[in-house]
């Protein structure tokens, strides 16, 4: 294998509702970003939703509205992330 090969951007796996694994879509539903987010596991809220809601109202969560439907762009959620990072206490 040639060292100077560029190895493409690794795409972010998700878990699927039906135990399996997939691959993250460009343009996530509500369901799809709990589950990229991790919600159901560090949250102990009873509603994941609510904590969406949030994540939106208090800390600018980027979505767009497709068709009459919040979406979220996968790209946008992972520079959001990035950009809420802290270090230290």
């Amino acid at each position: 294998m040639n060292s100077t090969q560029e190895y493409p951007e690794l795409a972010a796996i998700l878990p699927s509702p039906n135990g399996g694994f997939g691959v993250c879509p460009t343009v996530m539903t509500e369901d799809e970003l709990i589950r990229f987010l991790r919600i159901p596991e560090i949250s102990t809220a009873t509603n994941h939703r609510h904590v969406i809601e949030n994540l939106k109202r208090r800390h600018g969560l980027p979505r767009i509205h497709l068709c009459g439907k919040t979406v979220y762009p996968a790209d946008s959620v992972r520079q959001w992330l990035q950009q809420h990072v802290t270090c230290g206490q």
